[in-house]
């Protein structure tokens, strides 16, 4: 039960598992065009280019970074912790001049500081980490979308959805939003291995208008566009070989996912978020996200108390049977550990978060932490 990988359905682990099969197979050209269209409709748009390429959600990074960004050009980086600071190197690592506006632990960027921003200077880009999966902290995309549209217009806004995508409310066109990074081991609920990124028409003007070259090869959209376009066309088009077993399993996931559209997904995150935020109250702890409106639906951060650490209640968890995940936050590393309840974990009636929160009351129980109230709330 950590923020991901996540728990699978047994019929996308069977999806995973198909024979070797071909890229060039009828099956996998029509799992892999219709995974390109399913996506489009998760996010939320009728219009953007979905890039499916085998690699982790950090090749996103490096796809929107190296396609949309020229040496010299200013990148805002909105940091509500470790990924956000790791998407800010990556930028500069293709020449970005990188402003980062960084948020205390379990807090996010006031709108109007980062109208300020806008103000001061021009940007290419403004990035926005959706949830920050090492503190849990829900960003405030529409808001922030909203005010480049007033201010900078131009402006590309970047959303790293990789810990959100399929969990966290993301309407892409409605929005305003111009790239989305994600991957298909989270809320999408299917194995590690796919780097999911989600590209405007408007980026990929920027991606045609570059002075320069891409600095890169793999990552380039020039190469990967045409391979895209043909795949969902239901035609065979090469470039590197894809990620067949696990397309197939995203595909799976997907349509398990969409019968009835987004908002009932979005609506059973929330359900489970907010009893997992109960059980938290109960324990007689915080979660590091600082108020309610900043927690996230897919996952929770919490402060452990003082005489506890997370080298402490983890082991405990998973002698239980639970594996969760400690602290990353530089400095805080120890403070806190941190629960996943996205993709089936949220959305399916399988036990799994009662398990979870009922491993966690007896594990802070046995490390010697007195609550207010220790039983597992009834479910909402």
């Amino acid at each position: 039960m950590i923020p991901g990988p996540v728990e699978m359905s047994s019929t996308v682990l069977q999806a995973n598992s198909t024979p070797a099969t071909a890229h060039t197979d009828p099956l996998f050209v029509e799992a892999f065009g219709q995974v390109i269209e399913m996506l489009r409709t998760v996010v939320g748009t009728t219009s953007a280019q979905p890039f499916v390429i085998a690699g982790s959600g950090t090749l996103g990074w490096d796809q929107t970074a190296a396609n949309l960004v020229e040496a010299g050009e200013r990148v805002l980086v909105l940091s509500n912790g470790y990924f956000g600071e790791g998407l800010a190197d990556c930028m500069e690592a293709y020449g970005a001049q990188v402003t980062r506006l960084r948020a205390a632990p379990g807090h996010r960027q006031a709108l109007a500081e980062v109208a300020a921003a806008l103000r001061a200077h021009k940007y290419k880009i403004v990035t926005i980490s959706q949830v920050d999966t090492s503190t849990g902290v829900l960003a405030d995309v529409r808001g922030v979308a909203e005010l480049v549209r007033e201010h900078s217009p131009d402006t590309l806004v970047v959303v790293d959805g990789v810990c959100a995508t399929a969990a966290e409310r993301l309407y892409f066109d409605s929005w305003g939003v111009d790239v989305v990074i994600t991957a298909s081991q989270k809320a999408l609920g299917s194995p590690p291995g796919i780097s999911v990124v989600v590209a405007s028409q408007k980026a990929l003007g920027v991606l045609e208008a570059r002075a320069t070259p891409v600095p890169a090869y793999y990552v380039s959209w020039k190469r990967w566009l045409p391979i895209m376009k043909s795949y969902e066309a239901r035609a065979v088009k090469y470039f590197a070989t894809p990620c067949v077993q696990a397309i197939f399993a995203l595909n799976t996931s997907l349509k398990e996912m969409l019968p009835a559209g987004m908002e009932p997904v979005f609506a059973a995150h929330e359900r489970t978020a907010a009893r997992v935020r109960a059980a938290v109250a109960a324990w007689g702890l915080e979660t590091v996200a600082a108020e309610p409106e900043l927690c996230s639906n897919a996952m929770t951060a919490v402060w452990l108390p003082a005489n506890i650490q997370a080298a402490d209640l983890l082991p405990k968890l998973k002698a239980r049977g639970i594996v969760a995940a400690g602290g990353i936050l530089a400095g805080h590393a120890h403070r806190y550990f941190r629960l996943g309840h996205m993709g089936i974990s949220a959305t399916s009636d399988n036990g799994y978060v009662d398990t979870m929160l009922k491993a966690a009351t007896e594990a802070l129980d046995e490390c010697g932490h007195s609550a207010p109230g220790r039983s597992t709330p009834p479910r909402l």
